[in-house]
């Protein structure tokens, strides 16, 4: 039987989600939990891996196992299992030829940054205490959208594979003292969204101008691995397949109002 999951978790206790020896990883924890069903044989693989500390608001995974439960019943015993931050959404039958990540046409995520010290939120966002010219970043954002050779935005090596990534949408959102950083694309390097998210936080401050920002996209260097956004404030947001609805509304992960 195959199964497609739907998960959310949060990343911060967590070396990410693909399996490691001697760390914790959201692929082990859930492999774990799938073992206390009762379930002997089966193979789990997600739609991608997402870094150390980086969330997930709707991960996707496809479950090969051989088991008589139905589907629901089986998303309550695995989630009764998980530690509470990590939860399956949603179990539901799929082709037996589905594949997470070969089947997905896009992906987006969600980067939060917070303009304002917050006792609540701290683990998702990343709180930049200087003033950004949003003006400058919504410039500088739309010159990253296309097809591009990212090279420089990854740690990807570009003779094992290709660092070219059609970016869709780039966008900034205001939300409150939040600013939402929005970003989906037909898929992502390594480091590739944070790095992003840093050198437009670095443009917003004035430390680099739009064309200099620009000029990255042109070939190798160092300045964006320096420039690298915290873990913090990344969310996989949504994984889409076909015939998924597409540009669906951006919403933040937490109400972080305004300072009265």
């Amino acid at each position: 039987m195959k199964l497609k999951l739907t998960i959310e978790y949060a990343g911060t206790r967590y070396s990410g989600w693909q399996v490691q020896k001697n760390a914790r990883t959201i692929q082990g924890e859930i492999q774990a939990a799938i073992r206390e069903t009762g379930a002997q044989r089966f193979e789990i693989y997600g739609s991608g891996r997402t870094d150390a500390g980086v969330h997930a608001l709707a991960q996707v995974a496809h479950l090969d196992i051989d088991s008589s439960l139905p589907p629901d019943t089986l998303r309550r015993r695995i989630n009764d299992n998980l530690p509470a931050d990590i939860n399956v959404l949603r179990i539901e039958r799929v082709r037996h030829r589905f594949h997470a990540r070969h089947d997905a046409v896009a992906r987006s995520y969600l980067y939060q940054i917070a303009r304002r010290r917050t006792a609540f939120g701290k683990a998702y966002v990343w709180w930049v205490k200087d003033a950004l010219d949003l003006g400058a970043m919504r410039l500088t954002a739309a010159r990253f959208v296309g097809m591009h050779d990212f090279q420089a935005f990854s740690d990807d090596d570009p003779d094992e594979k290709s660092t070219q990534a059609l970016v869709d949408t780039l966008d900034l959102h205001e939300r409150g003292d939040l600013l939402l950083v929005h970003i989906e694309g037909s898929h992502f390097l390594w480091k590739m969204v944070r790095r992003l998210v840093g050198v437009l936080v670095e443009v917003g401050r004035g430390g680099l101008d739009v064309d200099a920002a620009a000029a990255l996209l042109e070939g190798p260097s160092p300045l964006p691995a320096r420039l690298t956004a915290p873990a913090s404030g990344l969310f996989l947001e949504r994984v889409y397949y076909p015939g998924d609805p597409r540009h669906l509304p951006v919403e933040p992960f937490l109400a972080l109002r305004p300072y009265a």
